[in-house]
């Protein structure tokens, strides 16, 4: 058996479409339910703290790009960051929390919007952690020597969730016409966009590379409800036979099982879990806080980064502030595709040295999940 080889991040890319959305356009631009101003809007602004972000969706309800073609936009840019070719690529591992089609996979759709040649395809279906469960594939395949250059893309669409007929006539919106918590946060917290990771055995021959020391994807479906699902009613959510399937779409409608939905509550108890994560992975010595010049955490609100901080402050876990690179505020939430942008953009920032070491964690609420990667500037 051949031996496991190094792998390298050559390149990074990030695609977002059309201009950014202020938060005085957002309910003009996503539709008012039942033509009322939010209740939760504002509020959740406040709370999460984006002031800007990118749609795919036009206020009348045309698109200029869907999810695969965000995501292999996002590729070309990764590729190009590698001065490679696409026909280079040989693997593709593909992110969402919804693709495109219900079936086939979302890299089939990434794949066929790419071109390229015909190459190796692994479709990871999640929330924001199904980012780092592409990354981990590319990663091994590299590392085991089944292919040279791989990609890993993550993408979101999540503008076209947020339209009225989505609440509308359902079970999400009380008597006076307005929609449940559950949904109407949602809406003012994540957007459209897509990022990517080109994966070599070897760095570029100019400029940084990003040699990956581990990732890491731990679950914990195990221990708690579905906190951010879609397909299932609130109350039965985790009682797969009442999902959305089992009743037939226009049931599902009408209970609001098919809408995007969040459980705050069971939130608060999730977030002390990723931590507890990480805090293992550092006594375990998989991550060592003290070796970290970058951290890239992917938070969905400020005031999440405030309870994390919060619960790691003492610890011996923490890494400072100061060296936290976010782009929360000015691109907003993309879910899975976050992790990449926030790469791309660091990298383009032009504050990572040669030796600097990257922290990249992903938590994500869907069902408890928490991902980490390590990554050494060389």
């Amino acid at each position: 058996m051949a031996d496991l080889r190094d792998v390298f991040i050559t390149g990074a890319g990030a695609f977002l479409p059309g201009p950014p959305v202020g938060n005085d356009q957002m309910e003009d631009h996503l539709g008012r339910v039942h033509g009322r101003d939010s209740l939760l809007g504002k509020r959740a602004l406040r709370w999460n703290g984006v002031e800007s972000r990118h749609y795919a969706m036009a206020p009348d309800g045309s698109i200029s790009h869907s999810n695969a073609q965000m995501c292999a936009n996002a590729v070309r840019a990764a590729l190009e960051d590698a001065r490679l070719d696409a026909k280079a690529l040989s693997f593709l591992a593909a992110a969402t929390t919804q693709g495109d089609y219900f079936v086939p996979g979302h890299a089939a759709a990434v794949h066929a919007e790419l071109g390229a040649r015909p190459m190796e395809i692994a479709s990871f279906q999640s929330v924001c952690g199904s980012s780092l469960m592409a990354a981990k594939a590319a990663w091994l395949n590299v590392r085991a020597g089944e292919h040279d250059v791989a990609a890993a893309c993550a993408g979101e669409f999540s503008s076209r969730w947020f339209r009225p007929s989505f609440y509308e006539g359902t079970a999400l919106c009380d008597e006076k016409g307005r929609v449940r918590p559950e949904a109407d946060f949602l809406r003012f917290t994540l957007s459209d966009g897509a990022g990517a990771a080109v994966m070599e055995p070897k760095p570029k021959p100019d400029g940084l590379s990003l040699k990956i020391a581990l990732i890491d994807v731990v679950s914990l479906a195990d221990r708690f409800d579905p906190c951010m699902w879609a397909g299932a009613p609130i109350a039965t959510r985790a009682d797969l036979t009442t999902s959305w399937a089992h009743s037939g779409p226009r049931a599902a409608h009408a209970a609001g099982a098919i809408a995007l939905l969040q459980d705050f509550e069971l939130l608060k108890r999730v977030i002390r879990a990723w931590v507890g994560v990480y805090l293992q992975k550092v006594d375990e010595g998989r991550i060592v806080p003290g070796e970290i010049d970058h951290c890239l955490v992917h938070y969905s609100a400020k005031s999440l980064r405030a309870e994390i901080v919060s619960l790691l402050e003492d610890t011996s876990g923490m890494i400072p502030e100061e060296k936290w690179h976010s782009i929360l505020r000015e691109k907003g939430n993309i879910g899975s595709a976050t992790i990449w942008v926030m790469l791309a953009d660091l990298l383009a920032s032009g504050k990572v040295k040669r030796g600097d070491k990257v922290l990249c964690v992903v938590p994500e609420s869907g069902r408890a999940l928490v991902g980490f990667m390590v990554l050494e500037a060389v």
